[in-house]
């Protein structure tokens, strides 16, 4: 009897080492963590932002200033669509008087005119002048700056007055002129305008007529013209 209970032990104890055995192995645990795989980084492309400046606009470049307006073919035919203005005397009466006519003169004086923002008028540069005694109104230019003028003027015998100059609107000059063989020549009796640069222009050296000696000059054009006769 004791030897079948012990052959039952023995068998409970062999089932019991098998059935250890044979177990299936146990599952990891839920609280274990599970690895982690780090994914791989894609770096992305560094962005620059690049604020342009405004683009400086540049200045013109500054241009010299000539001495006086530049000179065009039709300034002087400009001129005559002018009229003066009666600023302190009335306007003469639009009658021909012997003095009637274009007159020219060359200043030979070397060199070009010294460049200023406000040349004085009247001033003697070197190059063409011309003078014009149109009914009443006369008229300067200067062929080399473009510098002109006008005013009226007056004929009493040989006597000039010249007035209504906006140079000097409220100066009279009075001179004593003379035209032979087609020169005119202008001698100052009186005559503060532009501080006497008008005067000492006019009557500088004589002016030459611009008009034709006698008529069959006049028809046929052939004759010698003065130096600047337009």
């Amino acid at each position: 009897m004791q030897n079948a209970r012990q052959k039952i032990v023995v068998m409970l104890l062999a089932v019991a080492v098998l059935s250890t055995g044979c177990a299936a192995p146990s599952s990891p645990s839920a609280s274990e963590p599970s690895p982690v795989v780090a994914e791989p980084t894609v770096a992305e492309p560094a962005v620059t932002v690049v604020t342009s400046a405004p683009q400086a606009t540049s200045a013109p470049a500054a241009t010299a200033t000539p001495a006086g307006p530049t000179p065009t073919a039709d300034r002087w035919a400009e001129l005559f669509e002018r009229t003066p203005y009666p600023y302190t005397t009335p306007l003469p009466e639009s009658a021909d008087t012997a003095l009637d006519g274009i007159y020219v003169k060359v200043e030979q004086i070397e060199g070009t005119p010294t460049p200023c923002r406000r040349c004085p008028d009247y001033k003697i540069e070197g190059g063409v002048w011309r003078l014009s005694f149109d009914n009443g109104i006369f008229r300067v230019y200067h062929a080399v700056t473009g510098w002109r003028s006008l005013g009226s003027y007056a004929v009493e015998q040989d006597r000039l007055l010249l007035f209504n100059d906006p140079t000097c609107h409220d100066m009279v000059g009075s001179y004593r002129w003379s035209l032979e063989g087609g020169v005119l020549r202008l001698e100052v009796i009186e005559d503060g305008c532009a501080f006497q640069l008008r005067a000492r222009n006019l009557s500088s050296i004589p002016w030459s007529a611009c008009t034709p000696p006698n008529e069959e000059a006049a028809v046929t054009d052939h004759w010698k013209k003065p130096a600047g006769c337009a």
